[in-house]
């Protein structure tokens, strides 16, 4: 159990680095606290640690300067059309954790990236290390005696280092090609010792350059989907196209198709809908109209198959595109009460997707 006076210089401290941030940032904790009811000592530690953190992040972003924008064209290099190169991100201990969470962001965003550890790389792995990589190294003090190796093995081979640390004199500062400095706060951990501050503005910046970087390249949801195939995440970006029916699958008929073999050609496809597309001229082999089950139970007192498709058919039915999210629409599915689209390309038919397409992809 903390005794009385440790509390109170624990309690000392934390006024004293609230006291250390930025005047702005400091104000904005006040407001934040000011709006809270009184809590128990627990919640304001918590309180206090976040608004630590989220002050440190305010200054990084204050502070970013060109040599942000230098590290994203080196960065580029590696993304460019044709290349075999990788960023290769390193760090030691809570750094490492960092690091590798930094190269798992820009892998699954488009840019080539694995972790390699700085002491392993002292034993074998600089090998994986070659000429065109860039090295993206995370320190914050910037005097790691197991980076040493890997930081020599850059310059002997020119390879491009960029350099993640809060001091520009030290060893990694010194050495970097480009360095994005970080600002000077006080650690959350009330000795000032253990990495948290500092940890959160290395993630926070490594987001920073992923993210600056996928807007350069213009990465859009479909080069998302190709690096995650799997999962709910992968299951939300599945297209229309990747799911529907097409060609000979499609329940099709002309205009003038006599309700007898209209419902031949349904019950055949299992769809509970049937297309009709035009026979000549303009609407030639454009989708007209659809019939469904509602079409056939608002006509059957009537006498539904000495009639043509063309009577009882719904006109300018509702349609879908082939580059739609499949969730998308699954969700006018769910909202119209209807169980499939047809999908049309410049007004043709091109496919068919049925509720059950998504539900057998995973897709709720």
């Amino acid at each position: 159990m903390t005794s009385a006076p440790a509390a109170a210089r624990v309690k000392r401290a934390g006024k004293k680095r609230a006291k250390a941030q930025p005047k702005a940032a400091q104000a904005k904790v006040v407001q934040v606290a000011s709006r809270r009811p009184a809590a128990s000592p627990d919640i304001e530690v918590g309180r206090r640690v976040l608004m630590m953190e989220a002050n440190g992040l305010a200054a990084l972003a204050a502070e970013l300067d060109g040599d942000f924008s230098k590290a994203l064209d080196i960065l580029m290099n590696v993304s460019r059309a044709g290349s075999h190169f990788r960023v290769i991100v390193s760090g030691m201990g809570k750094s490492g954790h960092v690091a590798r969470k930094i190269a798992a962001t820009m892998a699954s965003t488009g840019t080539p990236a694995f972790f390699v550890h700085p002491a392993e790389a002292s034993h074998g792995d600089l090998g994986m290390v070659t000429n065109g990589d860039v090295l993206l190294c995370l320190s914050n003090s910037g005097d790691v005696p197991e980076m040493a190796d890997l930081i020599a093995h850059a310059k002997r081979f020119a390879i491009p280092l960029i350099g993640m640390t809060s001091k520009a004199k030290s060893a990694l500062g010194q050495a970097s090609d480009v360095v994005l400095l970080l600002p000077q706060v006080e650690e959350a951990c009330p000795m000032g010792l253990a990495p948290t501050t500092s940890t959160t503005l290395m993630l926070a910046l490594g987001d920073a350059l992923a993210v600056g970087l996928m807007e350069r390249k213009g990465f859009t949801r479909d080069h998302y989907r190709v690096f995650h195939p799997g999962g709910r995440l992968g299951k939300q970006l599945i297209k229309v196209k990747d799911l529907m029916h097409t060609g000979a699958e499609m329940p099709l008929v002309v205009s003038g198709t006599g309700m007898r073999e209209a419902l031949v050609t349904m019950a055949g496809r299992s769809f509970g809908s049937i297309g009709v597309v035009g026979k000549s001229g303009r609407d030639k082999d454009r989708l007209i109209g659809i019939i469904t089950d509602g079409d056939l139970r608002r006509h059957i007192e009537g006498d539904l198959l000495s009639q043509k498709v063309d009577a009882v058919m719904t006109r300018k039915p509702i349609t879908i595109t082939e580059d739609l999210l499949a969730v998308e629409a699954l969700r006018e599915m769910n909202s119209r009460r209807i169980t499939a689209f047809f999908v049309v390309k410049a007004g043709r038919p091109a496919g068919i997707l049925h509720m059950h397409d998504c539900v057998r992809a995973g897709i709720t």
